[in-house]
């Protein structure tokens, strides 16, 4: 009777020992191969959830923070543009906001604009009211500030896709590019709301047309694209995240932004919709 007993407790035993094989990954979840430096298959896993090696703290904006869109050589846009938030110049005077219906106030310390969302505003290097200059030249102090510490941070993946980025799901951390970036198809980034993207680009970035970057958990004040080129967004596409650039950037009829667009040289708008996160 007791070896009957204990032959099926052994029965039992091999049973559920199978059982656990078949189990397999379901404790991690389904794995989500990411090719790069960083991570490897493997772990890959575990980089989708967060857990990268190079962690990146977020980039502090200073006063260019204040803005949705800011740039130093001008700003242009049509009349359909929608901006939520408010809308710097310098060291350009006003001159530089081109298709702007810009309402002055008395005092010259800005301009409202049916295309800015109230309560932004705009400002410009040469509105003689209150701080404006001063407040501005602090801001594009800042945001070259920004660009340098994005462009600075240690990369946990190198040359990610030759720098082909459609269709592909992006782990948090600082990604790195001697190349220029295309974004031909949808793109994911995956993480969440703590977790920081850092994108350093040393060409230029495009997005194609009708694509979009999608957030899974992520937050678009906790993504920063650090490109050194110009950065152009096609036609009624939806980019996500805040431009740190060196050049210009370009958003196409239609296309769409939740984040901030902060230019050292010029930012072209036609039609679009630009909102900060």
């Amino acid at each position: 009777m007791g070896n009957k007993f204990i032959s099926k407790l052994g029965i039992m035993g091999l049973l559920m020992a199978a059982a656990l094989t078949g189990c397999g990954d379901d404790g991690g979840g389904s794995s989500i191969p990411i090719a790069s430096t960083g991570p490897s298959a493997a772990d890959s896993s575990a980089a989708i959830r967060g857990a990268v090696s190079t962690e990146a703290a977020a980039v502090k904006l200073g006063a260019a923070g204040n803005y949705a869109i800011l740039a130093k050589n001008g700003v242009s846009t049509v009349p359909g543009s929608v901006v939520t938030g408010n809308v710097g110049l310098s060291p350009t005077a006003r001159v530089g906001l081109t298709g702007w219906s810009l309402i002055a106030e008395p005092t010259d310390t800005y301009f409202t604009s049916s295309q800015v969302v109230s309560p932004g505003k705009l400002y410009a290097a040469d509105n003689a009211g209150g701080t404006t200059s001063v407040d501005l030249t602090t801001a594009v102090g800042n945001m070259g500030t920004a660009y340098t510490d994005a462009a600075g941070r240690a990369p946990g993946f190198t040359e990610l896709y030759s720098g082909n980025l459609g269709g592909q799901i992006l782990a948090p951390g600082v990604y790195k590019w001697s190349s220029a970036v295309l974004i031909p198809a949808n793109i994911t980034l995956k993480g969440s709301a703590t977790d920081v993207w850092i994108f350093q680009v040393a060409q230029t970035l495009t997005m194609a047309a009708d694509t979009k970057i999608i957030l899974d958990g992520a937050l678009a004040k906790n993504i920063f694209w650090q490109v050194a080129g110009a950065v152009t967004i096609e036609a009624r596409s939806q980019f996500e995240g805040i431009i740190l650039g060196q050049t210009s950037i370009t958003m196409k009829t239609g296309a769409k932004a939740n984040g901030r667009l902060l230019a050292q040289s010029a930012i072209i708008l036609d039609a679009n919709t630009v909102k900060v996160p």
